[in-house]
């Protein structure tokens, strides 16, 4: 008669992956239960505004606070609006000398359970008007993410001495 042992031996290596099995989606489950799995971006724009033009010009700047109350990053990736001819992402970074420089961006990161808090002398949205705006309007805009879809929103119109990041 075999053994005990004898007899186990063909069924070891389909055990040991049962285990190893059972252990990762023990892991994974503690792992989710946890919250650290993340969940997929939920975000919510608010606080949005373009700044009037100053006279005699066509292009200004638009800025909006984006919450991230998900657990996972997205990315702005661009933001359109019918009231515009172009609308790109930018950012302004020091030259030296009090002076600064605008470059443009392919994207902006959303981070998890963060916001992105975009200001005139920072990461912004540089608009170029097809029309006059004027202090009070609402505009609408429409923001696009890399995962999330497209949210829409109505930008208050301020004049630069007006604008605030609340």
């Amino acid at each position: 008669m075999r053994t005990l042992r004898k007899r186990a031996e063909p069924f070891v290596p389909a055990l040991s992956a049962v285990a190893a099995s059972a252990l990762a989606l023990g892991g994974l489950t503690a792992w989710t239960a946890a919250g650290a799995a993340g969940t997929p971006a939920e975000l919510e724009v608010t606080h949005a505004r373009l700044l009037q033009p100053f006279p005699g010009r066509g292009t200004t700047a638009a800025v909006f606070t984006v919450v991230n109350s998900g657990g996972s990053d997205d990315r702005l990736t661009s933001v359109t609006s019918p009231a515009a001819g172009e609308a790109m992402l930018s950012q302004d970074a020091d030259a030296g000398e009090a002076a600064a420089r605008m470059r443009m961006l392919s994207s902006v990161t959303v981070p998890a359970r963060g916001a992105l808090e975009m200001t005139p002398y920072g990461t912004d949205v540089m608009v170029g008007l097809r029309g006059p705006v004027r202090p009070g309007q609402r505009v609408p805009f429409t923001l696009h993410f890399a995962r999330s879809g497209p949210v829409t929103v109505e930008a208050l119109v301020v004049r630069h001495s007006e604008w605030s990041p609340r």
